[in-house]
């Protein structure tokens, strides 16, 4: 894990910043810190504070609160950037006070059904799942650990974005939502899928619902012979160069018959969370 960090991090310049985008896909300093979080770098490291300033100056800067656009009275916005920005910094333990103005900022943000939406046609109603998820694993790590009630009230009606859904499966006819949502990835960076919704409900309490229980069946239906789960859709490509959607770090490409070690780690850290382990 110690080789894959010090890929995640080998663009530091001597000021420690990342000379991208905090947003640039995927070697921007907004993705370096979810993975790193997500892999569980030890926490409190000093090396990651200007990844972490790179970040809350871009998220709290005014030209990125005026792109939050208010239509139909809903604001209009990738949740998602939020969310992983507080979940990762507060993971890492490297937050500073700037994160209560972020986790206000979603607060403010959240839609009536309980999720976020960066949709802009005003006939949006309905919150996304990708743009849901993040703000839903981070208000559920700041309500664990601060008591904050606020946010975990914004978290149990986050939580029914998914679970009225039964985490993939449309309220009208139990029809798949969207083919993605079936396909396991590491990193799934932004997209939504089952494996990464569920994780999300283990560690915010609801892995017990029983509207879990259609999503934790698909899941162990995917486990192969070999007794890991494979990586059935990439959302990366493998490259020195500093292109969009390019990573340093092989995380395993894809297929059908062997396993991949992090979605296999997360599956079973899922099933046990479920009692079925």
């Amino acid at each position: 894990m110690k080789n894959i960090f010090e890929a995640l991090l080998a663009e530091q310049q001597t000021d420690g910043a990342i000379p991208h985008h905090p947003y640039h896909k995927w070697r921007g300093a907004h993705w370096a810190l979810l993975l790193l979080a997500d892999l569980g770098h030890p926490p409190g490291g000093r090396k990651l504070i200007p990844l972490r300033n790179q970040v809350y100056d871009w998220l709290l800067s005014e030209r990125h609160l005026k792109s939050v656009k208010i239509i139909k009275d809903k604001a209009r916005h990738c949740g998602s950037q939020e969310g992983n920005a507080i979940f990762s910094t507060l993971t890492l333990g490297i937050s500073d006070q700037r994160v209560e103005q972020l986790i206000s900022n979603l607060l403010k943000w959240q839609w009536p059904d309980g999720g976020w939406n960066c949709d802009k046609k005003p006939s949006a109603r309905i919150s996304s799942f990708h743009e849901t998820l993040p703000p839903f694993r981070a208000l559920a790590l700041h309500a664990r650990i601060t008591d904050c009630k606020t946010s975990r009230r914004a978290v149990e009606k986050a939580a029914q974005v998914f679970l009225s859904r039964k985490m993939f499966l449309r309220k009208k006819d139990d029809t798949v939502m969207d083919p993605g949502f079936i396909r396991l990835a590491y990193p799934a960076y932004w997209h939504y899928n089952i494996l990464a919704g569920l994780k999300a409900m283990a560690e915010a309490g609801f892995i017990m619902d029983p509207r879990c229980r259609p999503a934790l069946d698909l899941l162990e239906s995917k486990r192969l012979p070999d007794g890991g789960w494979p990586a059935e859709v990439k959302y990366y490509r493998v490259s020195g160069k500093e292109a969009n959607g390019t990573t340093p770090v092989d995380w395993g490409g894809t297929s059908r018959t062997k396993s991949n070690p992090y979605i296999t780690a997360d599956a079973l850290l899922v099933l046990r969370s479920a009692g079925r382990l």
